[in-house]
């Protein structure tokens, strides 16, 4: 009997060999010290201490790679965070941020047990290329602060606050912090070509190799810029204090919101970045499992100091990269960022925040899809305006409402192309019904045929008004052909239900013919059919012509004769 929640890890185990040990350790010690400088930068890009971005980075990688869906996802904090953290700690204070980030993780250890992790797929393209290029912008902006070394004391989570704020201390750039995170930027953007010459790059990951070189930089230049000792007071060499943050359960209330925010990210992102490793080592992650495992990591973190994570897929690539194909990689990578914080804490105070600052505008860069701008063009204006609406609100406001408001105008616009697929088109039965008694004696037909096509739901069901317009005649009997309807909603049925009491009045029979499984299940389940009369339903339309040859002497009040 297969479990309905199984961590990857348990599918690796056996058959696991000593080869392969040995591939997943040395991908996990290149990922390890590759999620060092990354793990810092977004924590200070985020209001939080470095420490955080590192306790966040070990627990949530353990958590994940031991009880993930995937075999070679690595979690932690990333950029994409940036924003909402930033904000939840700007208005509420860390504490809550811990707060909301346990409460998140609930939410997303409620969606896997719900086995909700394939409706996060529904979520449109446009909506999350929109957000991912707003949240790269927010980003950026939010590190010019550190780049530039600009005096400010407290920058607003709020996009007006900030841009006007940036201006206001636009007079206070900082030269030699300036040179450094510049000269750092155009380092690390150009680091895979200096590494194709270069052999001796090849060996160090492009954030590692920045952050080392700066680092040095501004030690043997004795550059006056500020480090994470001047601001932070450096690292801990020691375990944290394991415990709750201190909150109160008026505070819960509001940080609803937020963690609702997390969770959402967090889910799309982890699953993403598990797609992508699906693609990289031909597997198949486990997605309910996946948001288990987040939601789990997401719990955990706080209780080491720690916030929000998700699956990393830059950290996840590379870690595919270096030979790593199970969870015992991540496991690694979470020890050896461990032994790093336990053993050389001491020298991170001496790392300068503009090299932070332009590792962290890279990621920025690197992770916005900023072609898809370039191709608008091709696609339509829906796509357009869906697109452009969740990155404008991503940046102005906030993400939530930029991806609920993206699903809004996708799911708005998803009904009026259905609505244009559904038609209702007038059948000519001359041919078919030749006799004289179908027809008036001036011609005209007393047996209408339509055949609908498509869906007929809440968004097209006003369709049905064309049968009803005196400019379509006064048949007798209308036939309704649903040979082509493959879909029909309650709102659908209510509008039958009313078409056949309005023809009724009239004194019209209706008959219905084709009906497809879906229509005529819930036809038949709602109680339309025996309302209509099981003998007006026929298999096809050369039935229902048979059906209405029956009926017309009887409507006439004659005799088949009299036609």
């Amino acid at each position: 009997m297969k479990i309905a929640f199984r961590p990857k890890l348990l599918d690796c185990l056996p058959g696991y060999n000593r080869a392969q040990f040995g591939k997943d350790l040395a991908s996990g010690i290149t990922v390890g010290v590759l999620a060092l400088p990354l793990a810092m930068a977004f924590a200070i890009a985020s209001g939080c201490s470095p420490a955080a971005g590192i306790w966040t980075a070990i627990i949530a990688g353990l958590v994940t790679s031991a009880l993930g869906g995937s075999r070679v996802q690595i979690g932690g904090p990333t950029g994409a965070f940036i924003p909402i953290v930033y904000g939840i700690v700007a208005l509420h204070g860390y504490a809550n941020l811990m707060g909301a980030t346990m409460l998140a993780g609930a939410f997303l250890l409620a969606m896997g047990l719900a086995r909700m992790g394939q409706l996060i797929r529904f979520i449109p393209v446009t909506v999350v290329i929109g957000f991912t290029n707003g949240i790269a912008v927010v980003i950026f902006l939010a590190q010019i602060k550190d780049f530039f070394g600009l005096q400010i004391e407290h920058l607003p989570a709020e996009f007006f606050g900030r841009i006007k704020t940036l201006a206001g201390a636009a007079h206070s750039v900082d030269l030699p912090t300036l040179a450094l995170s510049s000269c750092c930027f155009v380092f690390l953007l150009s680091y895979n070509r200096l590494a194709q010459r270069f052999a001796l790059l090849r060996r160090a990951p492009g954030p590692l190799a920045v952050l080392v070189v700066g680092t040095l930089a501004a030690f043997a230049l004795d550059l006056p810029v500020e480090t994470i000792g001047s601001r932070f007071h450096g690292i801990p060499q020691e375990l944290p204090q394991i415990g709750l943050p201190s909150l109160s359960i008026h505070d819960f209330g509001k940080l609803i919101s937020p963690a609702i925010t997390i969770a959402l990210l967090g889910a799309i992102e982890s699953l993403l970045s598990a797609r992508v490793a699906d693609g990289l080592i031909d597997d198949r992650h486990d997605p309910n499992q996946e948001l288990v495992a987040q939601g789990l990591a997401n719990i955990a973190a706080p209780f080491f100091g720690g916030f929000a994570a998700t699956g990393a897929i830059a950290r996840t690539s590379t870690n595919v990269k270096s030979g790593g194909r199970t969870p015992i990689a991540g496991i690694t990578h979470a020890l050896v960022l461990l032994g790093i914080v336990l053993i050389a804490a001491p020298l991170a105070a001496y790392v300068p925040l503009a090299t932070l600052s332009a590792i962290v505008m890279v990621v920025a860069v690197n992770m916005g899809e900023w072609h898809e701008f370039l191709e608008l063009r091709r696609f339509s204006y829906t796509y357009r305006i869906i697109l452009l609406a969740t990155f404008f609100v991503t940046v102005v406001f906030d993400l939530t409402i930029a991806v609920e408001l993206g699903m809004v105008l996708s799911s708005l616009f998803f009904i009026y192309r259905m609505s244009e697929l559904t038609r209702i088109e007038r059948r000519h039965l001359r041919e078919e019904a030749t006799e004289p008694k179908f027809l008036y004696p001036d011609g005209s037909m007393r047996v209408a045929a339509w055949q609908l096509f498509g869906s007929l739901f809440f968004g097209a069901v006003n369709k049905l008004e064309v049968l009803l317009d005196p400019a379509a005649g006064h048949p007798e009997i209308v036939i309704l052909d649903m040979t082509q309807l493959i879909q029909l909603d309650t709102t659908g049925l209510e509008g039958l239900e009313s078409l056949l009491d309005k023809l009724r009045k009239r004194g019209c029979t209706l008959l219905v013919c084709g009906l497809n499984a879906q229509p005529g299940s819930l036809l038949q389940r709602s109680g339309f059919i025996d309302h209509l009369g099981v003998d007006n339903v026929a298999p096809d339309l050369a039935c229902a012509l048979k059906r209405a040859h029956a009926l017309l002497p009887n409507l006439m009040g004659g005799n088949e004769e009299d036609y």
